[in-house]
């Protein structure tokens, strides 16, 4: 094979990769709130996990805190895209702390749905990653018995009786392959158990990770652009391994080791939800640096979906924002 020096790359992106509109909607708020309340505006937790973004809501003026006990009295609050549990809401309305919640939307129909299973009897099967802040914040809002599994063997060892009326839920940045294993073991245990429907899943990670096993399909290599504790970043890298191509995880081009690089003439190049697209423009100058470099892109599905901005701000959404390519959502 010739050496990466004697050779044109040729880079092939994704369709569709990066931003989704819930972190769209999520960077939106904080924005928007900058603009109308003035700095600071405090942010519980990351407001979506990527450092990129945010470190340049950080220069705008927002302050990230990891509890609600760092922000002052009377300051403007985001609660981050993925959810806040009931007590962290409790606790902002007994501070009479004014708040905007930059919850996705999709998130908070999970929240809906366990609510809706629980009020009627039955018990609720959480499927997603321990510790992830969108679990924390689901687990956080249901009132009623809930279980958290990850995979088959949680399921088995479950302590409720195989006639135990279950309802099930699962983590949005988990999509229909990812958990149509554990669902049928849930109905392989339990005689009695329903959920949502497939589409209810969260249209960007099932349409991210196709576009991964498409890219898989023509790339010698696969580079994830996405943030180390991005649970969709992630996956979209694992996806890459399982199919058979080696794949890595970048936060931007300065993590691009030209090692990789040996023997490889297609690079699939794609990044998690809530990558934005200049870090994936930032990864192509890093290739350019090693290699000359062709691009182009993968024919996939053109994703064009918009979520409403709370009412506080909906007047408020900036021109150039709301024109930027979206989703053209091509599966529900």
């Amino acid at each position: 094979m010739p050496s990466v020096a004697d050779k044109h790359l040729q880079v092939i992106l994704a369709q569709p990769r990066g931003f989704c509109a819930g972190v769209v909607r999520a960077i939106d708020i904080v924005e928007l709130a900058l603009e109308r309340y003035g700095s600071p505006v405090y942010v519980r937790h990351e407001i979506v996990h990527n450092r990129h973004v945010v470190d340049s809501l950080i220069a705008k003026g927002a302050r990230f805190v990891k509890e609600l006990s760092e922000v002052p009295d009377g300051a403007i609050t985001v609660f981050s895209a993925h959810g806040v549990p009931k007590a962290v809401i409790n606790e902002a309305k007994a501070r009479e702390l004014p708040t905007l919640d930059a919850t996705c939307p999709l998130v908070s129909k999970v929240h809906n749905q366990g609510r809706h299973y629980v009020q009627r009897g039955r018990t609720l099967i959480l499927i997603g990653h321990a510790g992830h802040p969108e679990v924390e914040g689901t687990l956080g809002q249901i009132d009623g018995p809930t279980h958290l599994v990850q995979d088959e063997e949680e399921i088995a060892a479950l302590p409720l009786d195989d006639d135990t009326p279950i309802a099930y839920v699962t983590q949005t940045t988990l999509s229909v392959d990812d958990t149509s294993a554990l669902i049928e073991a849930l109905k392989r245990r339990f005689t009695d158990v329903v959920g949502p429907e497939t589409r209810d899943i969260c249209y960007a990670t099932q349409n991210r990770q196709t576009a991964v096993r498409d890219l898989a399909r023509v790339a010698d290599l696969i580079l994830v652009v996405g943030a180390q504790n991005s649970s969709n970043s992630n996956r979209l890298r694992e996806i890459a391994e399982e199919s058979g191509v080696p794949g890595y995880l970048v936060a931007d081009g300065s993590k691009v080791d030209p090692a990789w690089l040996s023997g490889v003439e297609k690079v699939g190049l794609t990044a998690g939800a809530s990558a934005p697209e200049v870090l994936v423009e930032d990864v192509i100058e890093a290739l350019r640096k090693i290699a000359p470099v062709e691009v182009t892109t993968l024919d996939g599905i053109e994703e064009n979906v918009h979520f409403r901005l709370p009412v506080e701000l909906s007047k408020e959404r900036p021109a150039a924002r709301a024109a930027e390519p979206m989703v053209k959502e091509g599966t529900r």
